[in-house]
């Protein structure tokens, strides 16, 4: 197997503090090294959202290390796919990336058991991000 990613994937939401540290974190967990994973905020958070990370830790997968970052226009040009979590406008467009807007309710203030849901349909998009992913390396 090749050492280099099938697919570099930005995750961007307001705060870089829940949706898009939780889609991350499943997309390195599931993908490994076949995937490069990035994640960012147009108004990043002091700290990943805690019920984001104990609704993680309950399915295996410790984002408790991570930090909110800010979005660049780096991040987005190095990337193949663009992933928008409730950013608005915020969010540079490129030509030749590859955009998807996942509506998500925002698990700011919210409990972990508000917080499952939101994290079991992020793993849902991820798996089918992947097969897509894995499903245009064989072309």
């Amino acid at each position: 197997m090749s050492s280099t990613p099938a697919a570099s994937v930005l995750f961007v939401c307001v705060h870089n503090a829940g949706r898009s540290q939780m889609a991350a974190g499943f997309l390195t967990h599931l993908a490994g090294d076949r995937v490069e994973v990035r994640s960012a905020g147009s108004i990043p958070a002091e700290q990943v959202n805690p019920a984001a990370v104990e609704a993680m830790k309950e399915v295996g997968i410790d984002i408790s290390d991570q930090q909110p970052k800010v979005l660049t226009t780096e991040a987005v040009q190095a990337s193949d796919y663009v992933i928008t979590m409730g950013c608005g406008d915020a969010c540079p467009i490129f030509p030749g990336k590859k955009y998807l807007d996942w509506a998500l309710e925002d698990p700011a203030g919210k409990g972990v058991e508000s917080v499952r849901p939101i994290r079991d349909e992020i793993k849902t998009r991820i798996e089918t991000l992947i097969a897509e992913i894995d499903a245009q390396q064989e072309k």
